[in-house]
């Protein structure tokens, strides 16, 4: 009787093993939003500094310039709001292609790929190439989309009279990194992303 136990409990653990097991036929388990945005867009090279309120994005942002040895330098800014926001830094704000960085708000940050959209609410009629090499975004999670479908979906409703025109994204952030066909025509950069809690 024993022998017949232990053979029958030794079954029914391998079928609790198996049920435990996923299929590979099944469909992957979908990593939250936030998570997946900041897995790929680590791995694409970009700089993510997170923020729980404004205190801390002005000590990143601080930081980024200690870094960087940007104090004193020009900034490529378009947005006004921003300029203000960030104003106490001794920065020259204003539109030269040749500044030490580039500081702008995106439309959003897309999941699926780590990539940062942009239209010409951000930078006018602009090409990536123009624009300078270094990249300091401002976003909030709010801003976290699945995909870049649900990203223009929410430019088209945000700004139903009028579309922005010169929509892109940006994906590669890193030089030494090998280019594939689908990166073939992008500009790298190097982007930090200042993200602020807002949910």
């Amino acid at each position: 009787m024993s022998l017949f136990k232990r053979l029958l409990k030794g079954k029914t653990k391998e079928n609790i093993s198996k049920k435990k097991e996923r299929s590979k036929y099944f469909p992957e388990e979908k990593l939250p939003v936030d998570e997946r945005f900041t897995y790929n867009f680590n791995k694409n090279g970009g700089k993510f500094l997170y923020c729980e309120d404004w205190d801390e994005v002005a000590e990143a942002f601080d930081n980024i310039l200690i870094e960087n040895d940007w104090y004193e330098k020009e900034v490529f800014c378009i947005d006004d709001e921003l300029s203000k926001k960030f104003d106490g830094y001794n920065l020259n704000f204003g539109r030269k292609e040749r500044a030490a960085f580039f500081l702008s708000r995106c439309e959003s940050l897309v999941a699926d790929n780590g990539s940062i959209l942009l239209c010409s609410n951000q930078i006018k009629e602009k090409k990536l190439q123009e624009l300078p090499y270094n990249f300091v975004i401002f976003a909030t999670t709010s801003q976290l989309v699945e995909n870049i479908s649900e990203g223009l979906r929410i430019i088209k409703n945000r700004s139903k009279n009028h579309i922005p025109s010169n929509i892109t994204t940006i994906q590669d952030f890193e030089c030494d990194k090998e280019k594939d066909f689908m990166s073939y025509g992008s500009s790298t950069k190097n982007l930090y992303l200042l993200l602020l809690e807002d949910l």
